[in-house]
């Protein structure tokens, strides 16, 4: 377990050195929410810049006994004559882990990300409906969004 974190910390720390994003940050680290008819999930939430329009965005959500996984590609557009704001869409998977099995979705995303000039946060709220794949009735879910508070590198 502790060969697999330090792993994981060097491969962020690698990335971080050597990217060559422009955009106003290029890793951030900080709280995900995701919220909207059902139960709200909040846990970790991580975003990096690849490039200056191309980032990941990847969340570990709790709620009441489930577990979402969660890793959205989002491209990124600049607003002109607002600085530290961008538009972003995009799309990833979630896998949600409850009383030993787990469903699978696909979340299409569209949203806002703001950097705060001269101050290391960034803020997002997006839209995030999700996709089931499986036995359900419930295949849409129109009314999900997600907020971001994170802290950037």
């Amino acid at each position: 377990m502790r060969k697999l974190l330090t792993l994981t910390i060097a491969v962020l720390l690698f990335g971080i050195v050597t990217s060559n994003a422009q955009s106003n940050y290029t890793t951030a680290l900080g709280l995900g929410i995701d919220f909207g008819d059902g139960q709200t999930l909040v846990g970790p939430s991580v975003k990096h810049f690849f490039t200056e329009e191309h980032a990941g965005m990847g969340e570990v959500t709790f709620g009441d006994n489930v577990t979402f996984l969660t890793i959205l590609y989002q491209y990124h557009g600049q607003f002109p004559n607002a600085s530290g704001l961008t538009w972003f869409a995009g799309a990833g998977p979630s896998i949600a882990f409850f009383d030993g099995s787990s469903d699978f979705f696909l979340r299409p995303v569209v949203g806002l990300d703001f950097k705060i000039r001269d101050v290391p946060l960034a803020f997002s709220f997006d839209w995030r409906p999700w996709i089931f794949f499986g036995d359900s009735n419930d295949s849409f879910e129109a009314a999900r969004f997600g907020l971001g508070a994170r802290y950037t590198f």
